[in-house]
C-alpha cells in the first residue's frame, strides 16, 4: 500500500478532495451523492501479536500494534476513496474514520463521509 493518503494524491485517475469539514473553499456544492465508505476488518498477524504482548508488559507506544492500525486506516481511506470516484465525486466532506472490535482479536475499520459535486465559487 502507498501512504498516498497522507500525502493527498490522486487515487485512481480523478482527484476527488477529501475534507472533515462540511464545504470546500473555494468551491459551491451543487449537489449531494450520497454516503461513500470503505470498510477493513483486521487482525494482527502472529508475530506481531507475540511481540507486542510482550511490549504491553512495559507499557507506552507498540509499533506493531500501530502498524495494523494505520494499515486498516489506510486500505479504509482507498476503499472510500475508489467509492466517490465510482459516483462521479469531486469530493468527500464530513470524512471520519470508526473502528469497532468486531471479535476478539479482529477490528472493523469504516471509512466514510458524502460525497459531493463542486463548482467553483463564483461560476453559474
Amino acid at each position: 500500500m502507498t501512504t498516498a493518503y497522507r500525502a493527498g494524491e490522486a487515487h485512481g485517475r480523478t482527484l476527488v478532495l477529501v475534507t472533515t469539514g462540511n464545504d470546500v473553499a473555494g468551491h459551491a456544492i451543487t449537489s449531494y451523492l450520497g454516503i461513500v465508505r470503505g470498510i477493513v476488518v483486521r487482525s494482527v498477524s502472529f508475530g506481531q501479536g507475540f511481540v507486542g504482548a510482550f511490549r504491553q508488559l512495559g507499557g507506552g507506544n507498540i509499533a506493531e500494534y500501530v502498524e495494523v492500525c494505520d494499515s486498516a486506516r489506510q486500505e479504509a481511506y482507498i476503499l472510500m476513496m475508489q467509492h466517490a470516484e465510482k459516483l462521479g465525486a469531486d469530493a468527500v466532506i464530513g470524512m471520519r474514520y470508526d473502528a469497532t472490535e468486531f471479535s476478539q482479536g479482529a477490528t472493523e475499520v469504516l471509512a466514510y463521509g458524502t460525497a459531493v459535486k463542486l463548482t467553483p465559487s463564483g461560476v453559474a
